[in-house]
């Protein structure tokens, strides 16, 4: 009785002290930490910010996170994903702004579910008639666990990349696309009727775009006149003229460049230059 009693008052202290310290504010490692991710993407950026569970030896997918219910995407409060601008996830129009970002998985695929409850606690105050977007996805297995719930972007390209859900072995991928040509010649058309034309970029967007060639070469011309010494805009238009069959004043343009990169320490560009005569 006596033991029992030295044990019942050792319990109280422990927890006497553990108030205490929590009144105190000490702070304490968060069992699902929260990230914030932003990919700057076409002409402005997606930004995530999540919690991050972990497996912590559970079964997660059909048990910790159920099939055919509606999921946070995370932990804790509701996921937020922003966009900068008007996109498409998986072919379906988004308006730029923040949102919600729920989930609803299967074994054979998922839903992704944009909402407008950026107060929600998790799914706490989700309302159907508050969803933006819905739409099914395809779902992936993973040849190695992720321990920990993760997003992230890959495959990032002008125009185009993938958002990607992970846990345990389940991959969801989502597909982002922006149309920005548009906005981009508009940039561009405007900019060339100011005193300080940008021929440079002007070049690379047509050579990158497969745009008219020897419009992308009049650009580089004007470039590289206006910048003698930049071995970038040299190489750029080496690029060009290879593309449209001309060999042998890529080979020129090439080692050009060579010449202004080696004179401004740049292996970088030597190394690319070289890369491009080999493959003439």
């Amino acid at each position: 009785m006596k033991q029992f009693s030295m044990i019942l008052s050792a319990v109280t202290l422990c927890l006497a002290t553990g108030f205490t310290a929590a009144g105190q504010g000490i702070k304490m490692p968060a069992p699902s930490p929260t990230q914030t991710i932003k990919q700057d993407f076409a002409l402005s950026a997606v930004e995530v910010t999540y919690s991050r569970p972990a497996m912590k030896h559970r079964t997660v997918m059909g048990d910790l996170v159920p099939y055919g219910k509606l999921w946070r995407t995370g932990a804790n409060g509701a996921t937020r994903i922003k966009f900068g601008e008007d996109v498409k996830l998986n072919g379906q129009p988004v308006a730029a702004g923040e949102y919600a970002l729920y989930t609803v998985p299967s074994q054979n695929g998922w839903e992704i579910v944009l909402n407008k409850g950026l107060k929600n606690w998790g799914i706490d105050g989700y309302k159907k008639e508050d969803d933006v977007l819905r739409f099914e996805t395809e779902v992936d297995e993973l040849p190695f666990p992720i321990e920990s719930f993760m997003i992230l972007f890959e495959n990032v390209q002008p125009t185009s990349m993938t958002m990607m859900l992970a846990w345990e072995k389940t991959l969801v991928p989502v597909q982002i696309t922006a149309d920005i040509d548009g906005k981009v010649m508009a940039q561009l058309d405007s900019a060339m009727k100011t005193d300080k034309k940008p021929y440079f970029q002007a070049a690379s967007y047509y050579y990158e775009t497969g745009r008219d060639l020897k419009q992308a070469l009049s650009f580089a011309d004007a470039a590289t006149k206006a910048s003698p010494d930049a071995f970038w805009v040299m190489h750029l238009k080496a690029k060009i003229q290879a593309r449209m069959g001309d060999k042998a004043g890529a080979k020129a343009t090439a080692q050009q460049s060579i010449a202004l990169a080696k004179k401004a320490n740049n292996a970088d560009y030597v190394a690319l230059n070289e890369k491009l005569i080999a493959n003439l």
